[in-house]
């Protein structure tokens, strides 16, 4: 079992950046696929960004490629998302998520392990 945490969100100005970190403790942090997800109100939950065990594959949304970098410090149980030129439409909570597996997907469904969540709220 691994139990999510999520930390850094808050209020930026359009453009602006963030970095969100998901800390991971009851489990070996190395064997889990990480995903970030996120959910505004009124949509379902979407994924945002995916990273694989060792770090050396990265998934992301077509809305945020580019802008958005996902990474992991397994040393430290952490995993990121860095999150940089915000819009509005980004505004959401946002859910580091985990599975065992060999590969990221991008299906909300796949993952059993979740944290609280972190509210990012962009304004124009």
């Amino acid at each position: 079992q691994v139990q999510p945490v999520e930390s850094g969100g808050g209020l930026v100005q359009t453009g602006g950046s963030l970095r969100l970190s998901c800390a991971a403790s009851g489990g070996t942090f190395s064997d889990y696929i990480l995903a970030w997800f996120r959910q505004a109100p009124g949509n379902e939950r979407e994924f945002v960004a995916g990273i694989s065990r060792a770090g050396g594959s990265t998934k992301y949304a077509d809305a945020v490629k580019g802008r958005f970098t996902v990474s992991r410090d397994n040393a430290k149980n952490t995993v990121y998302l860095q999150m940089n030129s915000l819009k509005s439409e980004d505004t959401a909570g946002y859910y580091c998520a985990a599975r065992p597996g060999v590969a990221v997907s991008t299906s909300r469904f796949e993952y059993v392990f979740w944290g609280q969540g972190t509210q990012v709220t962009v304004s124009s």
